[in-house]
């Protein structure tokens, strides 16, 4: 097996320090070894690309403490900078990502198996998503750039940061949901202790002294190790203000239990979701099958987002079956940086095994596999199973099956998908297939009751950023998007004064002085 040149692991990622109160600290003790299911020998195995330290409960905590004291009961330096003054220490981290884009874009490739074009989209997603972030952040101090008067006081009113972030990021989108989470709670003026996610993990490396030079000391904490031994005592310790994960909700729950103060505890979250498509009987068969295709295959159907169940109409569903089938069978799997490859390698060793798992529960209960591809399994990888007809009992009806393996329901009763998404545990999206209005109408104004975004005719997805993402049930506990983050990681905080001369001129000093971050009426351009 040849590999080009440029995505060749040439030397391994041995990450020997962890970034803790603003210095990078050498770790000489227990240590993880990181591997890639992709294999760069021709005989399968997977390849070792390098190793993270092991920290553990003394580690956590004082990277903990590194964060509390950067907030210092709102006294630190970074809670009470300008707003200009944070944007700049934003501008000058991400200056310094994009000269790591070629090194972050190769260890997506080999550490979680995403295809070259969606690498490089990741990579460059989470630039512009700062960018974004930095120009909404401008807009929102210009916004409060001003007194208000009512009932004879007056108010400065602003959003405040709400204190120290445990940030937890998913394996699928390592960096942009990360940043999606890190970016707009440091901005606001939190300070935050960040713990990769198992795969996806030493393509941070790159990056980490960036966060060390542009940021002051103790604002960003990063640390390694397994999520029970170092995110758990962080919990329990009572001291973090804002749990921001995006993941399994049981993870969520856990961790959120742990904490002694819960009503203390703020919480961002993005989910899990099952996610399904309705494909009506008027619907555009080329255009379903097509957006169907993408909704529940890319990136191996390993998305929060992705299309986790269809439910296609009985008077067309065996057209629909014929047709889809015959093009998930024609997608091209290979390695990331293979050109047209669709497919790649799954990062999880175990996933194929627990893939097989549904598909032999659902044939056991009646489904059939109906694409000739279907399941067909090597070292690591199995290819996207069509299951038809799938039914209630079956697990992969159930569960959220992250991977390969596309369960489709036929119905007649346009009920039936309504009161199955009305009984699941999820709400995130989904996507409706049709064009008669009045069938759509009456359809569109129950589903939004149901989940957060209804998608016409096109597959569901979190982008573009500046649009709401989040969900109800356990798909989410907060919006992200670049306007909706900033005020999920802050606190609208103001400073009142009665309406008369003595406290108008105090008021005017305080303006005129400059002495207070927090009052003042300077406008950003």
């Amino acid at each position: 097996m040849k590999i080009p040149k440029q995505y060749q692991i040439n030397e391994i990622v041995t990450q020997n320090t962890y970034l803790v109160g603003g210095e990078l600290i050498p770790w000489t003790g227990a240590r993880s070894k990181v591997y890639s299911s992709i294999s760069s020998t021709e005989e399968y195995q997977p390849t070792l690309l390098g190793s993270i330290p092991n920290l553990g409960e003394k580690e956590a905590i004082e990277a903990l403490d590194a964060a509390v004291l950067a907030y210092d009961k709102g006294k630190g330096l970074w809670p009470t900078m300008k707003v200009i003054d944070r944007i700049a220490c934003m501008e000058k981290f991400v200056k310094q990502m994009k000269t790591k884009r070629e090194e972050v874009v190769k260890l997506l490739m080999w550490e979680i198996g995403k295809n070259l074009p969606d690498s490089e989209k990741e990579f460059d997603r989470t630039v512009d998503y700062i960018y974004d972030t930095i120009e909404d952040y401008k807009q929102m101090d210009r916004d409060s750039a001003k007194f208000e008067k009512n009932a004879g006081v007056n108010a400065h009113i602003r959003r405040g940061p709400l204190g120290v972030v445990l940030c937890l990021g998913p394996y699928n989108y390592p960096l942009n949901e990360t940043f999606a989470l890190l970016i707009p709670a440091l901005i606001m003026g939190n300070t935050s202790v960040f713990k990769p996610a198992k795969l996806g993990v030493l393509l941070l490396s790159p990056l980490l002294e960036a966060f060390q030079n542009s940021f002051p000391k103790g604002v960003v904490n990063i640390i390694y190790g397994r999520g029970r031994t170092v995110a758990t005592p962080i919990m329990k310790d009572g001291r973090v203000d804002v749990l921001a994960l995006i993941g399994h909700s049981k993870s969520a729950n856990a961790l959120q239990n742990e904490h002694p103060k819960s009503n203390r505890l703020r919480m961002v979250l993005g989910l899990e979701a099952k996610n399904p498509a309705i494909v009506l009987k008027d619907a555009d068969l080329d255009l379903a099958i097509s957006e169907c295709i993408a909704g529940a295959t890319s990136f191996n159907g390993q998305r929060c987002t992705a299309l986790k169940v269809l439910y296609v109409h009985k008077d067309i569903v065996n057209e629909f079956n014929i047709r889809f089938s015959e093009q998930v069978d024609a997608l091209k799997f290979g390695n990331p940086w293979d050109d047209g490859a669709k497919l790649t390698p799954l990062p999880e060793p175990d996933k194929p095994a627990y893939i097989q798992e549904l598909i032999d529960d659902a044939t056991r209960k009646g489904a059939k596999i109906i694409n000739k591809k279907g399941g067909e399994t090597t070292d690591n990888y199995i290819f996207p199973a069509v299951l038809y007809p799938v039914t209630k009992d079956m697990r992969v009806y159930e569960e959220e099956q992250f991977g390969p393996v596309i369960p489709v329901i036929p119905f007649s009763d346009i009920e039936e998908p309504l009161d199955d998404m009305a009984e699941s545990n999820y709400g995130q999206q989904v996507s409706l297939f049709g064009k008669d209005v009045k069938t759509l109408a009456p359809l569109i104004d129950t589903l939004v009751n149901l989940v957060c975004r209804v998608n016409l005719n096109s597959s569901c997805q979190r982008g573009p950023d500046v649009y709401p993402f989040t969900g109800r049930k356990d798909s989410a506990v907060a919006t992200l998007s670049v306007h909706d983050a900033l005020r999920a990681f802050s606190i609208r905080t103001f400073v009142a004064s009665k309406d008369n001369a003595y406290n108008n001129a105090i008021l005017k000093d305080l303006l005129n002085s400059r002495a207070s971050n927090f009052m003042s009426t300077d406008y950003i351009i």
